[in-house]
């Protein structure tokens, strides 16, 4: 099949950079992505928004649906440091950070200005009701439309419908969409046809905002460590992504550096 991606209109004006086949948007700063998506949220135009890190690169550079998925978003953010990292060394001057965890209360503030309402799709049900009470607690002017917890297990054709009508008849403008990578990412573009809203696959954000998981100290996130705070907070289920994918990542894109300073040589 051939590359797909969002179309070129539909994307903010950023500086972007291919980092191993995957496309990296640069936005400037968190304020530059909120502005953006809370723009798109006064539209009743589908859009979809990325945010990104190793493992992302890693399972689009590993299967080519996966990489149409992410190419086909509106927006990519480096969520992780290395891709802040990568950006800065394939010519972005003054790349900056954009992760899920920060960038979803910042988004759940401004649509308490707005009045733009907001969803959550995804987590269990005890994260999602903890994260229901946090959000009335901090903004207590903000519209959630809609929260569902899915079961961990593929949805029936007529619950998908039923899903996607809920959401629908709710008024979401703005659902974020907490099914951890390469889950959530899928199922925004598989849904992006039958929902004109601005969906954001946010990852671990529902888990670190409701506190039943703790996010990684601020200079550990700063130097690019946060992902040795996550494996040895969860070492079963995140061993394989850190410890085989990350030496992977870094062969690789040393690579692609290495080819591209050839080429401008």
């Amino acid at each position: 099949m051939p590359e797909t991606s969002a179309p070129a209109g539909t994307r903010p004006a950023v500086e972007s950079r291919d980092v191993l086949g995957m496309r990296v948007d640069a936005p400037d700063g968190y304020d530059d992505a909120v502005d953006t998506i809370v723009a798109w949220a006064g539209e009743p135009v589908p859009r979809t928004v990325g945010v990104a890190t190793v493992n992302n690169v890693m399972e689009s550079y590993d299967d080519d649906s996966f990489r149409r998925v992410m190419n086909g978003c509106d927006l990519v953010t480096p969520d992780g440091m290395p891709l802040v990292w990568a950006l800065s060394l394939l010519g972005v001057e003054g790349a900056t950070r954009v992760c899920g965890p920060q960038l979803t209360p910042l988004l759940l503030a401004r649509a308490e200005e707005r009045g733009i309402a907001v969803g959550f799709y995804g987590g269990d049900e005890h994260t999602l009701s903890a994260l229901g009470r946090i959000s009335a607690e901090r903004w207590p002017s903000l519209r959630v439309a809609y929260a569902y917890s899915p079961p961990f297990r593929p949805l029936t054709p007529e619950e998908d419908a039923e899903i996607v009508s809920a959401i629908l008849g709710a008024g979401v403008q703005v659902l974020f969409v907490g099914l951890g990578c390469p889950k959530q990412e899928r199922w925004m573009a598989e849904h992006r046809d039958r929902l004109p809203v601005v969906s954001i696959g946010v990852g671990a954000a529902f888990d670190f905002l409701a506190g039943s998981k703790r996010q990684a100290p601020r200079l550990l996130q700063r130097i690019g460590l946060e992902w040795a705070f996550r494996l040895v907070s969860e070492p079963r289920r995140l061993w394989r992504r850190y410890l085989k994918q990350n030496p992977r990542f870094v062969m690789l894109f040393a690579r692609q550096l290495l080819r591209e300073r050839g080429r401008r040589a």
